[in-house]
């Protein structure tokens, strides 16, 4: 069953499209010192490389503006052409007007109502951004976030809903502010002269059940695309556990364009994990297809040796670090289904299902593993090599299977 998107207008970041007919596109945000040039563009590269279509950083300081075009330099160099996202707050408005070559850099800006000002400094400060990027034709997600909601709009809703006759829960109130955050500076920035099409919204909060109402409720308000992501989400199996399940909902409703899962990585985790997360939730949904998947069994009685769980992993990396090469190579490998299984129970079936699969031997089984490719055995590998042996096969099946790209 395909899911019907919503209907959005189409806006263009340098190369990538985001709303329309477009994929959904998956984004991720460095977390270095981008005053840092070669700290940040050695993360963003491997963002790039992990899959992530858009990169957002950091730019609050004098210095972070300076070193944008610099690090722009540099990944060109590398041959990485990422688009990059500006994330600004508080001082926004000054640091593109004084460094007008991160103004050019940048291919989005990324604007926080909350953030743009306070009193009579909000709306000529939001405007200045508004009208730099009109001067350099470029586009602006407005990012509101429940964790620094423009008070004074809070503070008027909240009075009238207590003078309301029927009176709406404080919950509600505050999804209502995060809404009209978002579309009233939607409507004042067109206003400014910023298009629809240079236009993207998101509405950050940090529960599951807030983030499904209040992106509902934009959905059914205005055609801007739209960015999911659970702000502040967690640390591992919670973040990754909360983030899918609110954006697994929207998705499947059709509502959501470009996605972000925002995880507390480990003291000097691998940063890319966000964007593998991302890439999954899509794939397993049936939206995109990124790598190949891999369907492997949860162990159990019959599987006590940790063999299988041990290949299910090697073939899993061996998978995603041959992406890069296979994708560039091979037309619709990121399509292909592995298994790898462990014993004689599902094992058969389960590897006949896949494209190429390996059933290993469990507990008291034959020291024999069968490798099925479209449904038919092929070969029986046994010894100490087997796994060697399986990845040849998927490098094999691979060259086999799937045409080789036409060089332009």
């Amino acid at each position: 069953m395909s899911i019907e998107r919503r209907p959005s207008v189409q806006v263009r970041i340098g190369e990538v499209r985001v709303g329309g007919a477009a994929p959904i596109v998956v984004q991720s945000m460095t977390n270095t010192d981008t005053a840092d040039v070669a700290a940040t563009t050695r993360q963003v590269q491997a963002l790039a490389r992990a899959g992530s279509e858009l990169v957002r950083l950091t730019v609050n300081t004098a210095e972070a503006a300076a070193a944008v075009a610099p690090i722009r330099a540099r990944l060109e160099s590398l041959g990485v052409h990422v688009p990059l996202i500006g994330d600004f707050h508080f001082n926004g408005h000054k640091l593109l007007r004084e460094h007008p070559g991160c103004a050019e850099a940048l291919a989005k800006y990324r604007i926080n109502p909350g953030n743009v000002g306070r009193g009579s400094k909000r709306d000529p400060q939001f405007a200045q951004m508004i009208e730099i990027a009109c001067r350099y034709q470029k586009p602006v997600r407005i990012g509101v976030n429940w964790g620094s909601l423009d008070p004074e709009l809070l503070t008027r809703l909240m009075d009238e809903n207590s003078a309301s006759a029927q009176p709406k829960d404080a919950q509600e109130v505050m999804r209502e502010a995060v809404v009209q955050s978002a579309l009233t500076s939607a409507a004042r920035a067109e206003e400014l002269g910023l298009p629809a099409d240079r236009i993207i919204l998101s509405a950050k909060v940090s529960g599951v059940q807030d983030l499904i109402a209040i992106y509902r409720d934009l959905a059914q308000r205005c055609r801007y695309p739209l960015h999911l992501g659970l702000t502040e989400a967690g640390m591992g199996s919670k973040g990754i556990v909360a983030s899918t399940a609110g954006m697994a909902v929207l998705l499947q409703e059709g509502i959501g364009d470009t996605i972000r899962v925002s995880l507390t990585p480990e003291p000097d985790g691998d940063r890319s994990q966000e964007v593998i997360v991302a890439q999954e939730i899509l794939q397993t949904m049936g939206l995109r297809a990124f790598t190949p998947q891999v369907a492997a069994c949860p162990g159990c009685g019959r599987t006590t040796s940790t063999f299988f769980q041990e290949l299910a992993q090697r073939i899993q990396a061996h998978l995603r670090q041959s992406m890069p090469k296979w994708r560039s190579e091979y037309e619709g490998v990121e399509q292909m289904r592995v298994a790898v299984m462990g014993c004689v129970v599902n094992g058969p079936g389960e590897s006949k299902h896949a494209n190429i699969g390996i059933s290993l031997p469990g507990t008291g089984e034959r020291p024999v593993a069968p490798v099925y490719e479209d449904g038919e055995k092929t070969v029986t590998l046994k010894g100490e090599r087997i796994a060697e042996e399986f990845q040849d096969l998927v490098e094999q099946y691979v060259a086999r299977r799937y045409p080789r790209r036409v060089s332009p």
